[in-house]
């Protein structure tokens, strides 16, 4: 059973390597780059040592392409928020089979490349998209109001690692504190009964941190979505893995975790 994280909040090392970080910028990574310079020298020298005269890769000095960091790599990360909720969701779509689906906001080189494999896949997202794939019909919109599509007219829907951002002026989108809560109205509106709406966001301590994210607590995403019902809970916490089915406390005491929810509208007659 994962353990819950009390530590406190980010330190201002960890406070500018996550800023020059999501701006492009690895620190750890140049510094394992740094250290690694004796290392290429050494391989380069026996490199040169070791080539044939007239050989078909002579080594050439204007063409030199440093990887430094790599000595350092594994063969993977088979770890973190998109990794495992990429995966748990399109495993259940795979397994539902619906006729049509429609995602906003999630990753086109992540989750919608899975789905992409055994299905088409309807996307919105206010980012515009300049490359195109079979299969994938991409639509540029703010999708706060989902004004494209009718009342409880989706069967299959998903929006992960997504709402955090919405009203944060991060993507060029309006800015506007209760986006997020617009967006999550407009979600239970469109589904329709019997369907099936896949959701993740940032869960932990609930906080703002302008302008990447906002944090929730489970419990507020519940109450956002009063009158679905939950048909299942998992999350990524604080270690980077995945637990399937974990109550919402243990989510709910992550520094910065990532629920999953999956919610179904009850049909009526």
């Amino acid at each position: 059973m994962p353990k819950s994280n009390t530590s406190k909040p980010v330190g201002i090392i960890k406070w500018f390597a996550r800023f020059f970080g999501v701006n492009g910028v690895d620190l750890k990574r140049m510094a394992y780059a740094a250290m690694s310079f004796p290392q290429f020298f050494r391989d380069m020298s026996a490199y040169c040592r070791k080539t044939v005269r007239g050989g078909r890769f002579p080594f050439r000095v204007s063409q030199i392409y440093p990887c430094l960091a790599d000595y350092r790599e594994t063969s993977g990360s088979a770890s973190g928020h998109y990794f495992h909720q990429d995966l748990y969701v399109a495993r259940k779509i795979f397994e539902r089979q619906p006729s049509r689906h429609v995602d906003i906001g999630s990753r086109i080189d992540g989750f919608i490349a899975h789905l992409l494999c055994f299905m088409p896949v309807d996307c919105v997202d206010i980012r515009p998209l300049t490359s195109s794939v079979a299969g994938l019909n991409f639509v540029q919109s703010d999708a706060t109001q989902l004004a494209n599509f009718a009342t409880e007219s989706l069967d299959s829907i998903s929006s992960l690692h997504a709402a955090e951002h919405f009203g944060l002026g991060r993507y060029g989108d309006p800015v506007d504190p209760d986006a997020c809560f617009h967006f999550m109205s407009s979600l239970k509106r469109v589904l329709a009964p019997g369907g099936r709406l896949y959701f993740s966001v940032p869960v932990g301590l609930e906080r703002l941190e302008f302008n990447a994210q906002r944090v929730f607590a489970p419990e507020t995403v519940m109450a956002a979505f009063q009158g679905l019902s939950l048909v299942s809970f998992s999350a990524v916490l604080d270690d980077k893995n995945m637990y399937e089915g974990i109550g919402m406390e243990l989510a709910a005491a992550a520094e910065f975790g990532c629920g999953i929810f999956e919610f179904t509208k009850s049909i009526t007659y």
